[in-house]
């Protein structure tokens, strides 16, 4: 068993929500599915610098999105400040800088500050950062998807700003960790069986996302982990859902993955720290959106 920050007291756990409360799981997740998954992520982060390495990285980057987020609350965010966090979103940096940038600088910071600082709940803070993207430019079937990736990538920013301005705050709700519509992300990976079940009765609700992430962070402290419980769970999540992406032929992220990247290459893409924060701008692609093929991020 590893023990990282062990506290002589209480094993409480450290995640402490303010605004999202946990629903009961419609159904369980499996301590076993998350052993394997636990062990796997730590044999393959063994191969690339070490658990510390990663959490430092996602340390990097939760820094990044909280000094976004004083820029906001100071009313100095602008397109410069969005494409430094942009670039740390995977699933959204190839496909959402235009569609910002033509709402200008001015439209940019009020949604960021509405994202962050809005009175509204969390799900309805990031539905209305969805909303102001632009719909379909026509009926084609081509515009319409253009539009619905446009809209799938907004979720997803938006839902990695929320989080990581504030980890403890709020669970990480992007599209790989669940997506109702599509049935897919990492969550389905800790049930049970799972991989055999038609459909798997979890929502889209913020609760549920929190109910999860409460379950992950006890097998966390099973673990003997009391620190970084956040940046942990993301972890697991990340090497849940590349065990799904990997066991499909395609995927809707698979073309940036690339054939032959080796795993650990894998999950610092999905978690967006392939790279400090800064140093990679070019990542952030600022060529007009277009109905591009599935899986280009």
């Amino acid at each position: 068993m590893l023990w990282f920050g062990k506290r002589a007291a209480s094993k409480a756990i450290a995640v402490v929500t303010v605004e999202v409360v946990p629903m009961d799981l419609p159904v369980p997740l499996d301590p076993g599915v998350f052993q394997r998954h636990f062990a796997a992520l730590l044999a393959g982060m063994e191969q690339d610098g070490g658990a510390d390495s990663f959490l430092a990285a996602l340390s990097a980057k939760r820094q990044a999105v909280m000094d976004a987020r004083e820029c906001a609350q100071q009313s100095t965010f602008g397109l410069s400040a969005l494409e430094c966090v942009l670039a740390l979103v995977f699933t959204a940096r190839r496909k959402l800088y235009p569609a910002l940038a033509e709402l200008g600088d001015e439209r940019v910071a009020a949604l960021m500050h509405g994202l962050w600082f809005g009175a509204a709940s969390p799900g309805e803070r990031l539905q209305q950062f969805v909303d102001a993207m632009p719909g379909a430019v026509s009926g084609t079937r081509e515009s319409v998807k253009a539009a619905a990736k446009l809209r799938r990538a907004a979720w997803d920013f938006a839902a990695e700003m929320l989080h990581y301005g504030e980890a403890e705050r709020y669970p990480l709700m992007s599209h790989w960790v669940w997506d109702q519509a599509t049935q897919s992300g990492a969550l389905r990976e800790f049930v049970r069986g799972g991989d055999a079940m038609r459909e798997v009765p979890f929502s889209n609700d913020p609760a549920l996302f929190e109910a999860a992430r409460h379950w992950l962070a006890a097998q966390l402290a099973v673990q003997g982990i009391y620190r970084d419980e956040a940046l942990w769970i993301n972890l697991v999540l990340g090497q849940g859902y590349l065990t799904y992406f990997r066991s499909m032929t395609e995927g809707s992220l698979g073309a940036d993955f690339g054939r032959g990247v080796p795993p650990n290459e894998q999950l610092k893409r999905l978690l967006g720290i392939d790279a400090e924060p800064g140093a990679r701008p070019d990542r952030v692609k600022k060529s007009q959106v277009s109905a591009s093929p599935a899986g280009t991020h």
